[in-house]
């Protein structure tokens, strides 16, 4: 990259084209080729996450508004509302998910050695899902109740770095556990997941892969102590057991023994019941461990707070895919790059940044370059503290 170029260029630089061209072939993206591919597609809308656009007629409005830059950013074909709604509704959302998974894939080594806070050297995923609300007239076919539609997006984030590892969108009416049976277990990591997520044949499949679980139990599990370990008081641990299930169906879907350490949240002023199937750990760790899941809430917040998927460009299920998984795309193309350039600044400021220097001709480590110390940012800048247990 050298002085001169396009800002929004050298960010696409970092896109592994190679790859997205395999995608494109794999679905058959650009075989009715009318003179906007694939890739004009996904400039089209990576620009309007980058800049915070509204509508169709405002990525055109702003694109058309760079006349000759457009072809040094990388488009070849025409920019306008019509060519842009028409390959939102024809060109294969896959496309985009399999683009979004490979960015993934080099991501996350890059993340590999970020801090958890704790001392543990395995992977952590937090699973979760958010519901994405829609207009029942402009989606029908998304319907969730009488009077709403709505969409799921169900994600496993690896909390080393943030970066999702697996999101699937669904219907709203598709309870979260079932996401759990297109996950892949990782032997050694730790899947951490709310009470949403017991279901004991699952989590028995986690167990036998060799991976461990960390969730609240639900009230009414019935359970036999087999055996007490003793806890420090002072930390708010009440106590550490062995515990086996008794009641037929659930004894049948987990016919092993399970870790039940009881806690006591000071604040909230309620006890909370973990279950693992992890008995070497310290439990405080494991009550730590538990409270890792609120960075996939926080990551929602945030994607939801500074990426386009709450209002939409499209309105038939393949324009919404589309939109949410070049919205992931692009969150992480932003974390690779900043990686990569080695930037201090959070993804939240990148992007800020960004949205401002995107027709710029400067180096693009110069627009991150200022004379003042910059502020640190978290890494969900605007967003929840986390509470303590």
């Amino acid at each position: 990259m050298h002085a001169g170029r396009i800002v929004f260029a050298q960010v696409i630089d970092h896109l592994p084209r190679h790859e997205f061209n395999k995608c494109v072939a794999r679905y058959k993206g650009d075989r009715k080729f009318r003179g906007f591919s694939c890739l004009d597609q996904f400039l089209c809308l990576a620009f309007a996450q980058l800049t915070y656009r509204e509508s169709l007629r405002d990525i055109e409005a702003c694109l058309r508004s760079a006349g000759p830059k457009l072809y040094h950013m990388g488009f070849r074909g025409k920019v306008s509302r019509s060519t842009l709604a028409d390959a939102n509704e024809s060109h294969d959302w896959r496309i985009y998910a399999d683009l979004a998974r490979v960015l993934i894939g080099i991501a996350r080594p890059m993340y590999a050695s970020e801090d958890l806070g704790l001392e543990l050297d395995n992977t952590v995923y937090a699973l979760d899902s958010t519901t994405i609300d829609l207009c029942l007239s402009m989606f029908p076919w998304a319907r969730h109740t009488q009077s709403t539609s709505a969409i799921k997006m169900h994600t496993l984030l690896d909390v080393r770095g943030a970066i999702s590892t697996f999101i699937e969108v669904s219907g709203a009416k598709q309870p979260d556990v079932t996401a759990m049976d297109s996950i892949v277990p990782e032997a050694g990591a730790f899947y951490v997941m709310d009470r949403g997520y017991l279901d004991f044949a699952r989590l028995h499949t986690l167990h036998q892969a060799g991976a461990f679980f960390v969730t609240r139990l639900k009230k009414g599990v019935r359970y036999r102590r087999t055996r007490s370990r003793p806890v420090d008081l002072d930390n708010g641990l009440r106590s550490d057991q062995t515990v086996v299930l008794t009641t037929g169906q659930s004894l049948q879907n987990y016919p092993e023994a399970l870790r039940r350490i009881r806690f006591y949240d000071a604040i909230k002023k309620a006890p909370l019941v973990f279950l693992t199937n992890n008995f070497t750990l310290p439990p405080l760790t494991v009550c730590l461990l538990y409270k890792l899941r609120w960075q996939v809430e926080l990551f929602f917040k945030w994607i939801k707070q500074h990426l386009r998927i709450k209002a939409f460009y499209g309105i038939n299920e393949n324009a919404v895919k589309t939109q949410i998984w070049v919205a992931v795309a692009v969150y992480v193309l932003v974390a690779i790059l900043r990686k990569r350039l080695a930037l201090d600044a959070s993804l939240y400021e990148i992007l800020q940044v960004l949205s401002v220097n995107l027709f710029e001709q400067t180096p693009l480590l110069q627009a991150f370059q200022r004379d003042d110390p910059p502020e640190k940012f978290d890494r969900f800048s605007n967003q929840l503290i986390l509470p303590d247990l």
